[in-house]
Formats: structure tokens, sequence, C-alpha cells
């Protein structure tokens, strides 16, 4: 695996997401994907699992230094005081002294952003965190934090899949130097799988469509993935995209399902989405 370089951050392109995993189940693919080459994790005070990501931390037997740790604070917590009190139960509740990277993990429509970014630098000068960043931002968000901040954005957190164009957002974090970070980055799978341009580089790799789609995320400049999964199998199998490379026709043919234009993960406190 290589590390994507973002503003100082070192990021493992692939990472483990644990959106919905939780309690001893959380625990323990954490400790076997981190024992099966794993060095990104994936975590939020919004999880709700971050004790039991914590416990997945240590009983994997991995070094703390040799892991990415990522969490994030609630776009209800931004503000300069409760920002950092988010973060501080965060690490406690995973039983560290600090993460890699805290983002904020949704914009807020109602907390200035001057205020949750200022709290956010105040944190890294405190050491609880090694890197910032955000999640969801578009790019006019992107570009205000980014002018905000008095240091550099590591990253920005997407929805980022073959049936979306985040190429404006794509454009705008390579712009900042900084990585965008893929979650939901098989579409949950079904329909995806089965695009014949997905199938058709399964078939000619001897990968699964999974892998193939893993690898058109990696493959492109400045972009890290989190896949989920509650089978250790897949998890394992999720890791093995390294030993092979895309053609530029294959990722052509991957990137034109994007016309589709779906989105996962939209709510009533989502920001106004870039348009394509």
């Amino acid at each position: 695996m290589f590390n994507i370089a973002a503003n100082g951050a070192k990021i493992p392109a692939l990472g483990l997401g644990t959106w919905c995993l939780s309690g001893a189940q959380a625990t323990e693919l954490v400790a076997g994907a981190l024992r099966d080459g794993y060095r990104h994790i994936d975590t939020a005070a919004m999880y709700d699992n971050e004790v039991a990501v914590g416990e997945g931390l240590r009983a994997s037997g991995v070094a703390r230094e040799e892991i990415f740790l990522t969490t994030k604070v609630w776009y209800e917590n931004l503000s300069s005081d409760d920002l950092p009190r988010s973060l501080e139960a965060s690490l406690k509740r995973l039983n560290v002294a600090a993460v890699d990277l805290v983002l904020i993990h949704w914009p807020s429509k109602t907390i200035a952003l001057r205020d949750s970014i200022a709290a956010l630098n105040g944190v890294l000068r405190r050491g609880l965190a090694r890197n910032i960043g955000v999640s969801n931002f578009t790019t006019s968000l992107l570009d205000a934090a980014v002018a905000l901040s008095d240091v550099p954005l590591a990253c920005n957190q997407i929805e980022y899949h073959p049936y979306l164009n985040q190429d404006k957002l794509l454009a705008a974090c390579r712009k900042h130097g900084m990585a965008a970070v893929s979650y939901c980055p098989l579409a949950r799978g079904g329909d995806l799988f089965a695009e014949p341009a997905v199938a058709a580089a399964a078939l000619a790799h001897g990968k699964t469509a999974a892998q193939i789609v893993l690898r058109w995320q990696v493959q492109q400049d400045s972009v890290a993935a989190i896949p989920r999964s509650s089978n250790p199998g897949r998890i394992r199998e999720n890791l093995d995209i390294f030993d092979f490379a895309l053609s530029e026709a294959e990722m052509r043919a991957i990137s034109a399902l994007r016309s589709r234009g779906l989105r996962i993960c939209d709510f009533a406190f989502s920001p106004e989405w870039d348009r394509p």
C-alpha cells in the first residue's frame, strides 16, 4: 500500500470505514484488518463506536505509531467551546493521546465556519490531533475553510464512487494540496458491480468487481478510499488491489458511469451540493 502526501499528512490510500459497526464485532473487525495489513482506520463521534474501535487498535498488536487514525466532530458540536470538548471525549473513548486526523464531519448551517476552523486549529496546536481537515464540504465551503485556516488542511472526506461526478471537488482538493478520502466508495455494490465496464475489467484482471472499483479509486491522483464491510473475508479482499493497474481505457469506462448522478448520503442538514 502507498501513502498519499497531503499537506504534511501521510494518509494510507486504503482504510477501513467503521460506520454502522459496533460492539465486539467492531473490535474484532478493526483488530483483524490491522493484522491483515490495514494501517488507516476511520471512525467518528456520531458512529458511537469509538470505544470498540479503540479496543480493536490495542487488540491488533500493531503499534499505535503505525496506525493512521481518523475521527470526526458532528456538525452540532462545531462551536469554539464544543469542538475541543467533542474531540477530548473522542480521545477518551478511543483511549489514545491524539488522533492522526480530526475532521469537521459535516458543515454547519448555524455555527460560523470561522469559529469552527479556529477551534480546529486550536486542537492541532494543543497536540490533540496531528492533522486537521473537513468532510462533506463543497468547493465554495472548502475554499472558505482553507482561507480561514492558519495551517493547511489535509483532506476533504466525501462521498465518491463511479456513479457520482465529483470532478469539481477533486480539482479543488488538488488545488489546495489536499487528499480526497472517499466514503461509500463502492456505492454499496448492487448495480455497480454488474456494470459491463466493471465486470469486464474484473474478468481481464482476475479480480472481483469490488477490487476493480477500489483500484479505480486509488489510481486517481490524491484519492484514498475507506470501504466498510462487516465481512472479514471482504475486508481482506479489499486490501488486495495494489498488485495490478487499470488501463486508461478501463479507467475512462468506469468514470463514464458518473452520468447516473447517484448520491447516497443526502440529508436535511447537507449543504447545497456542487453541480456537475
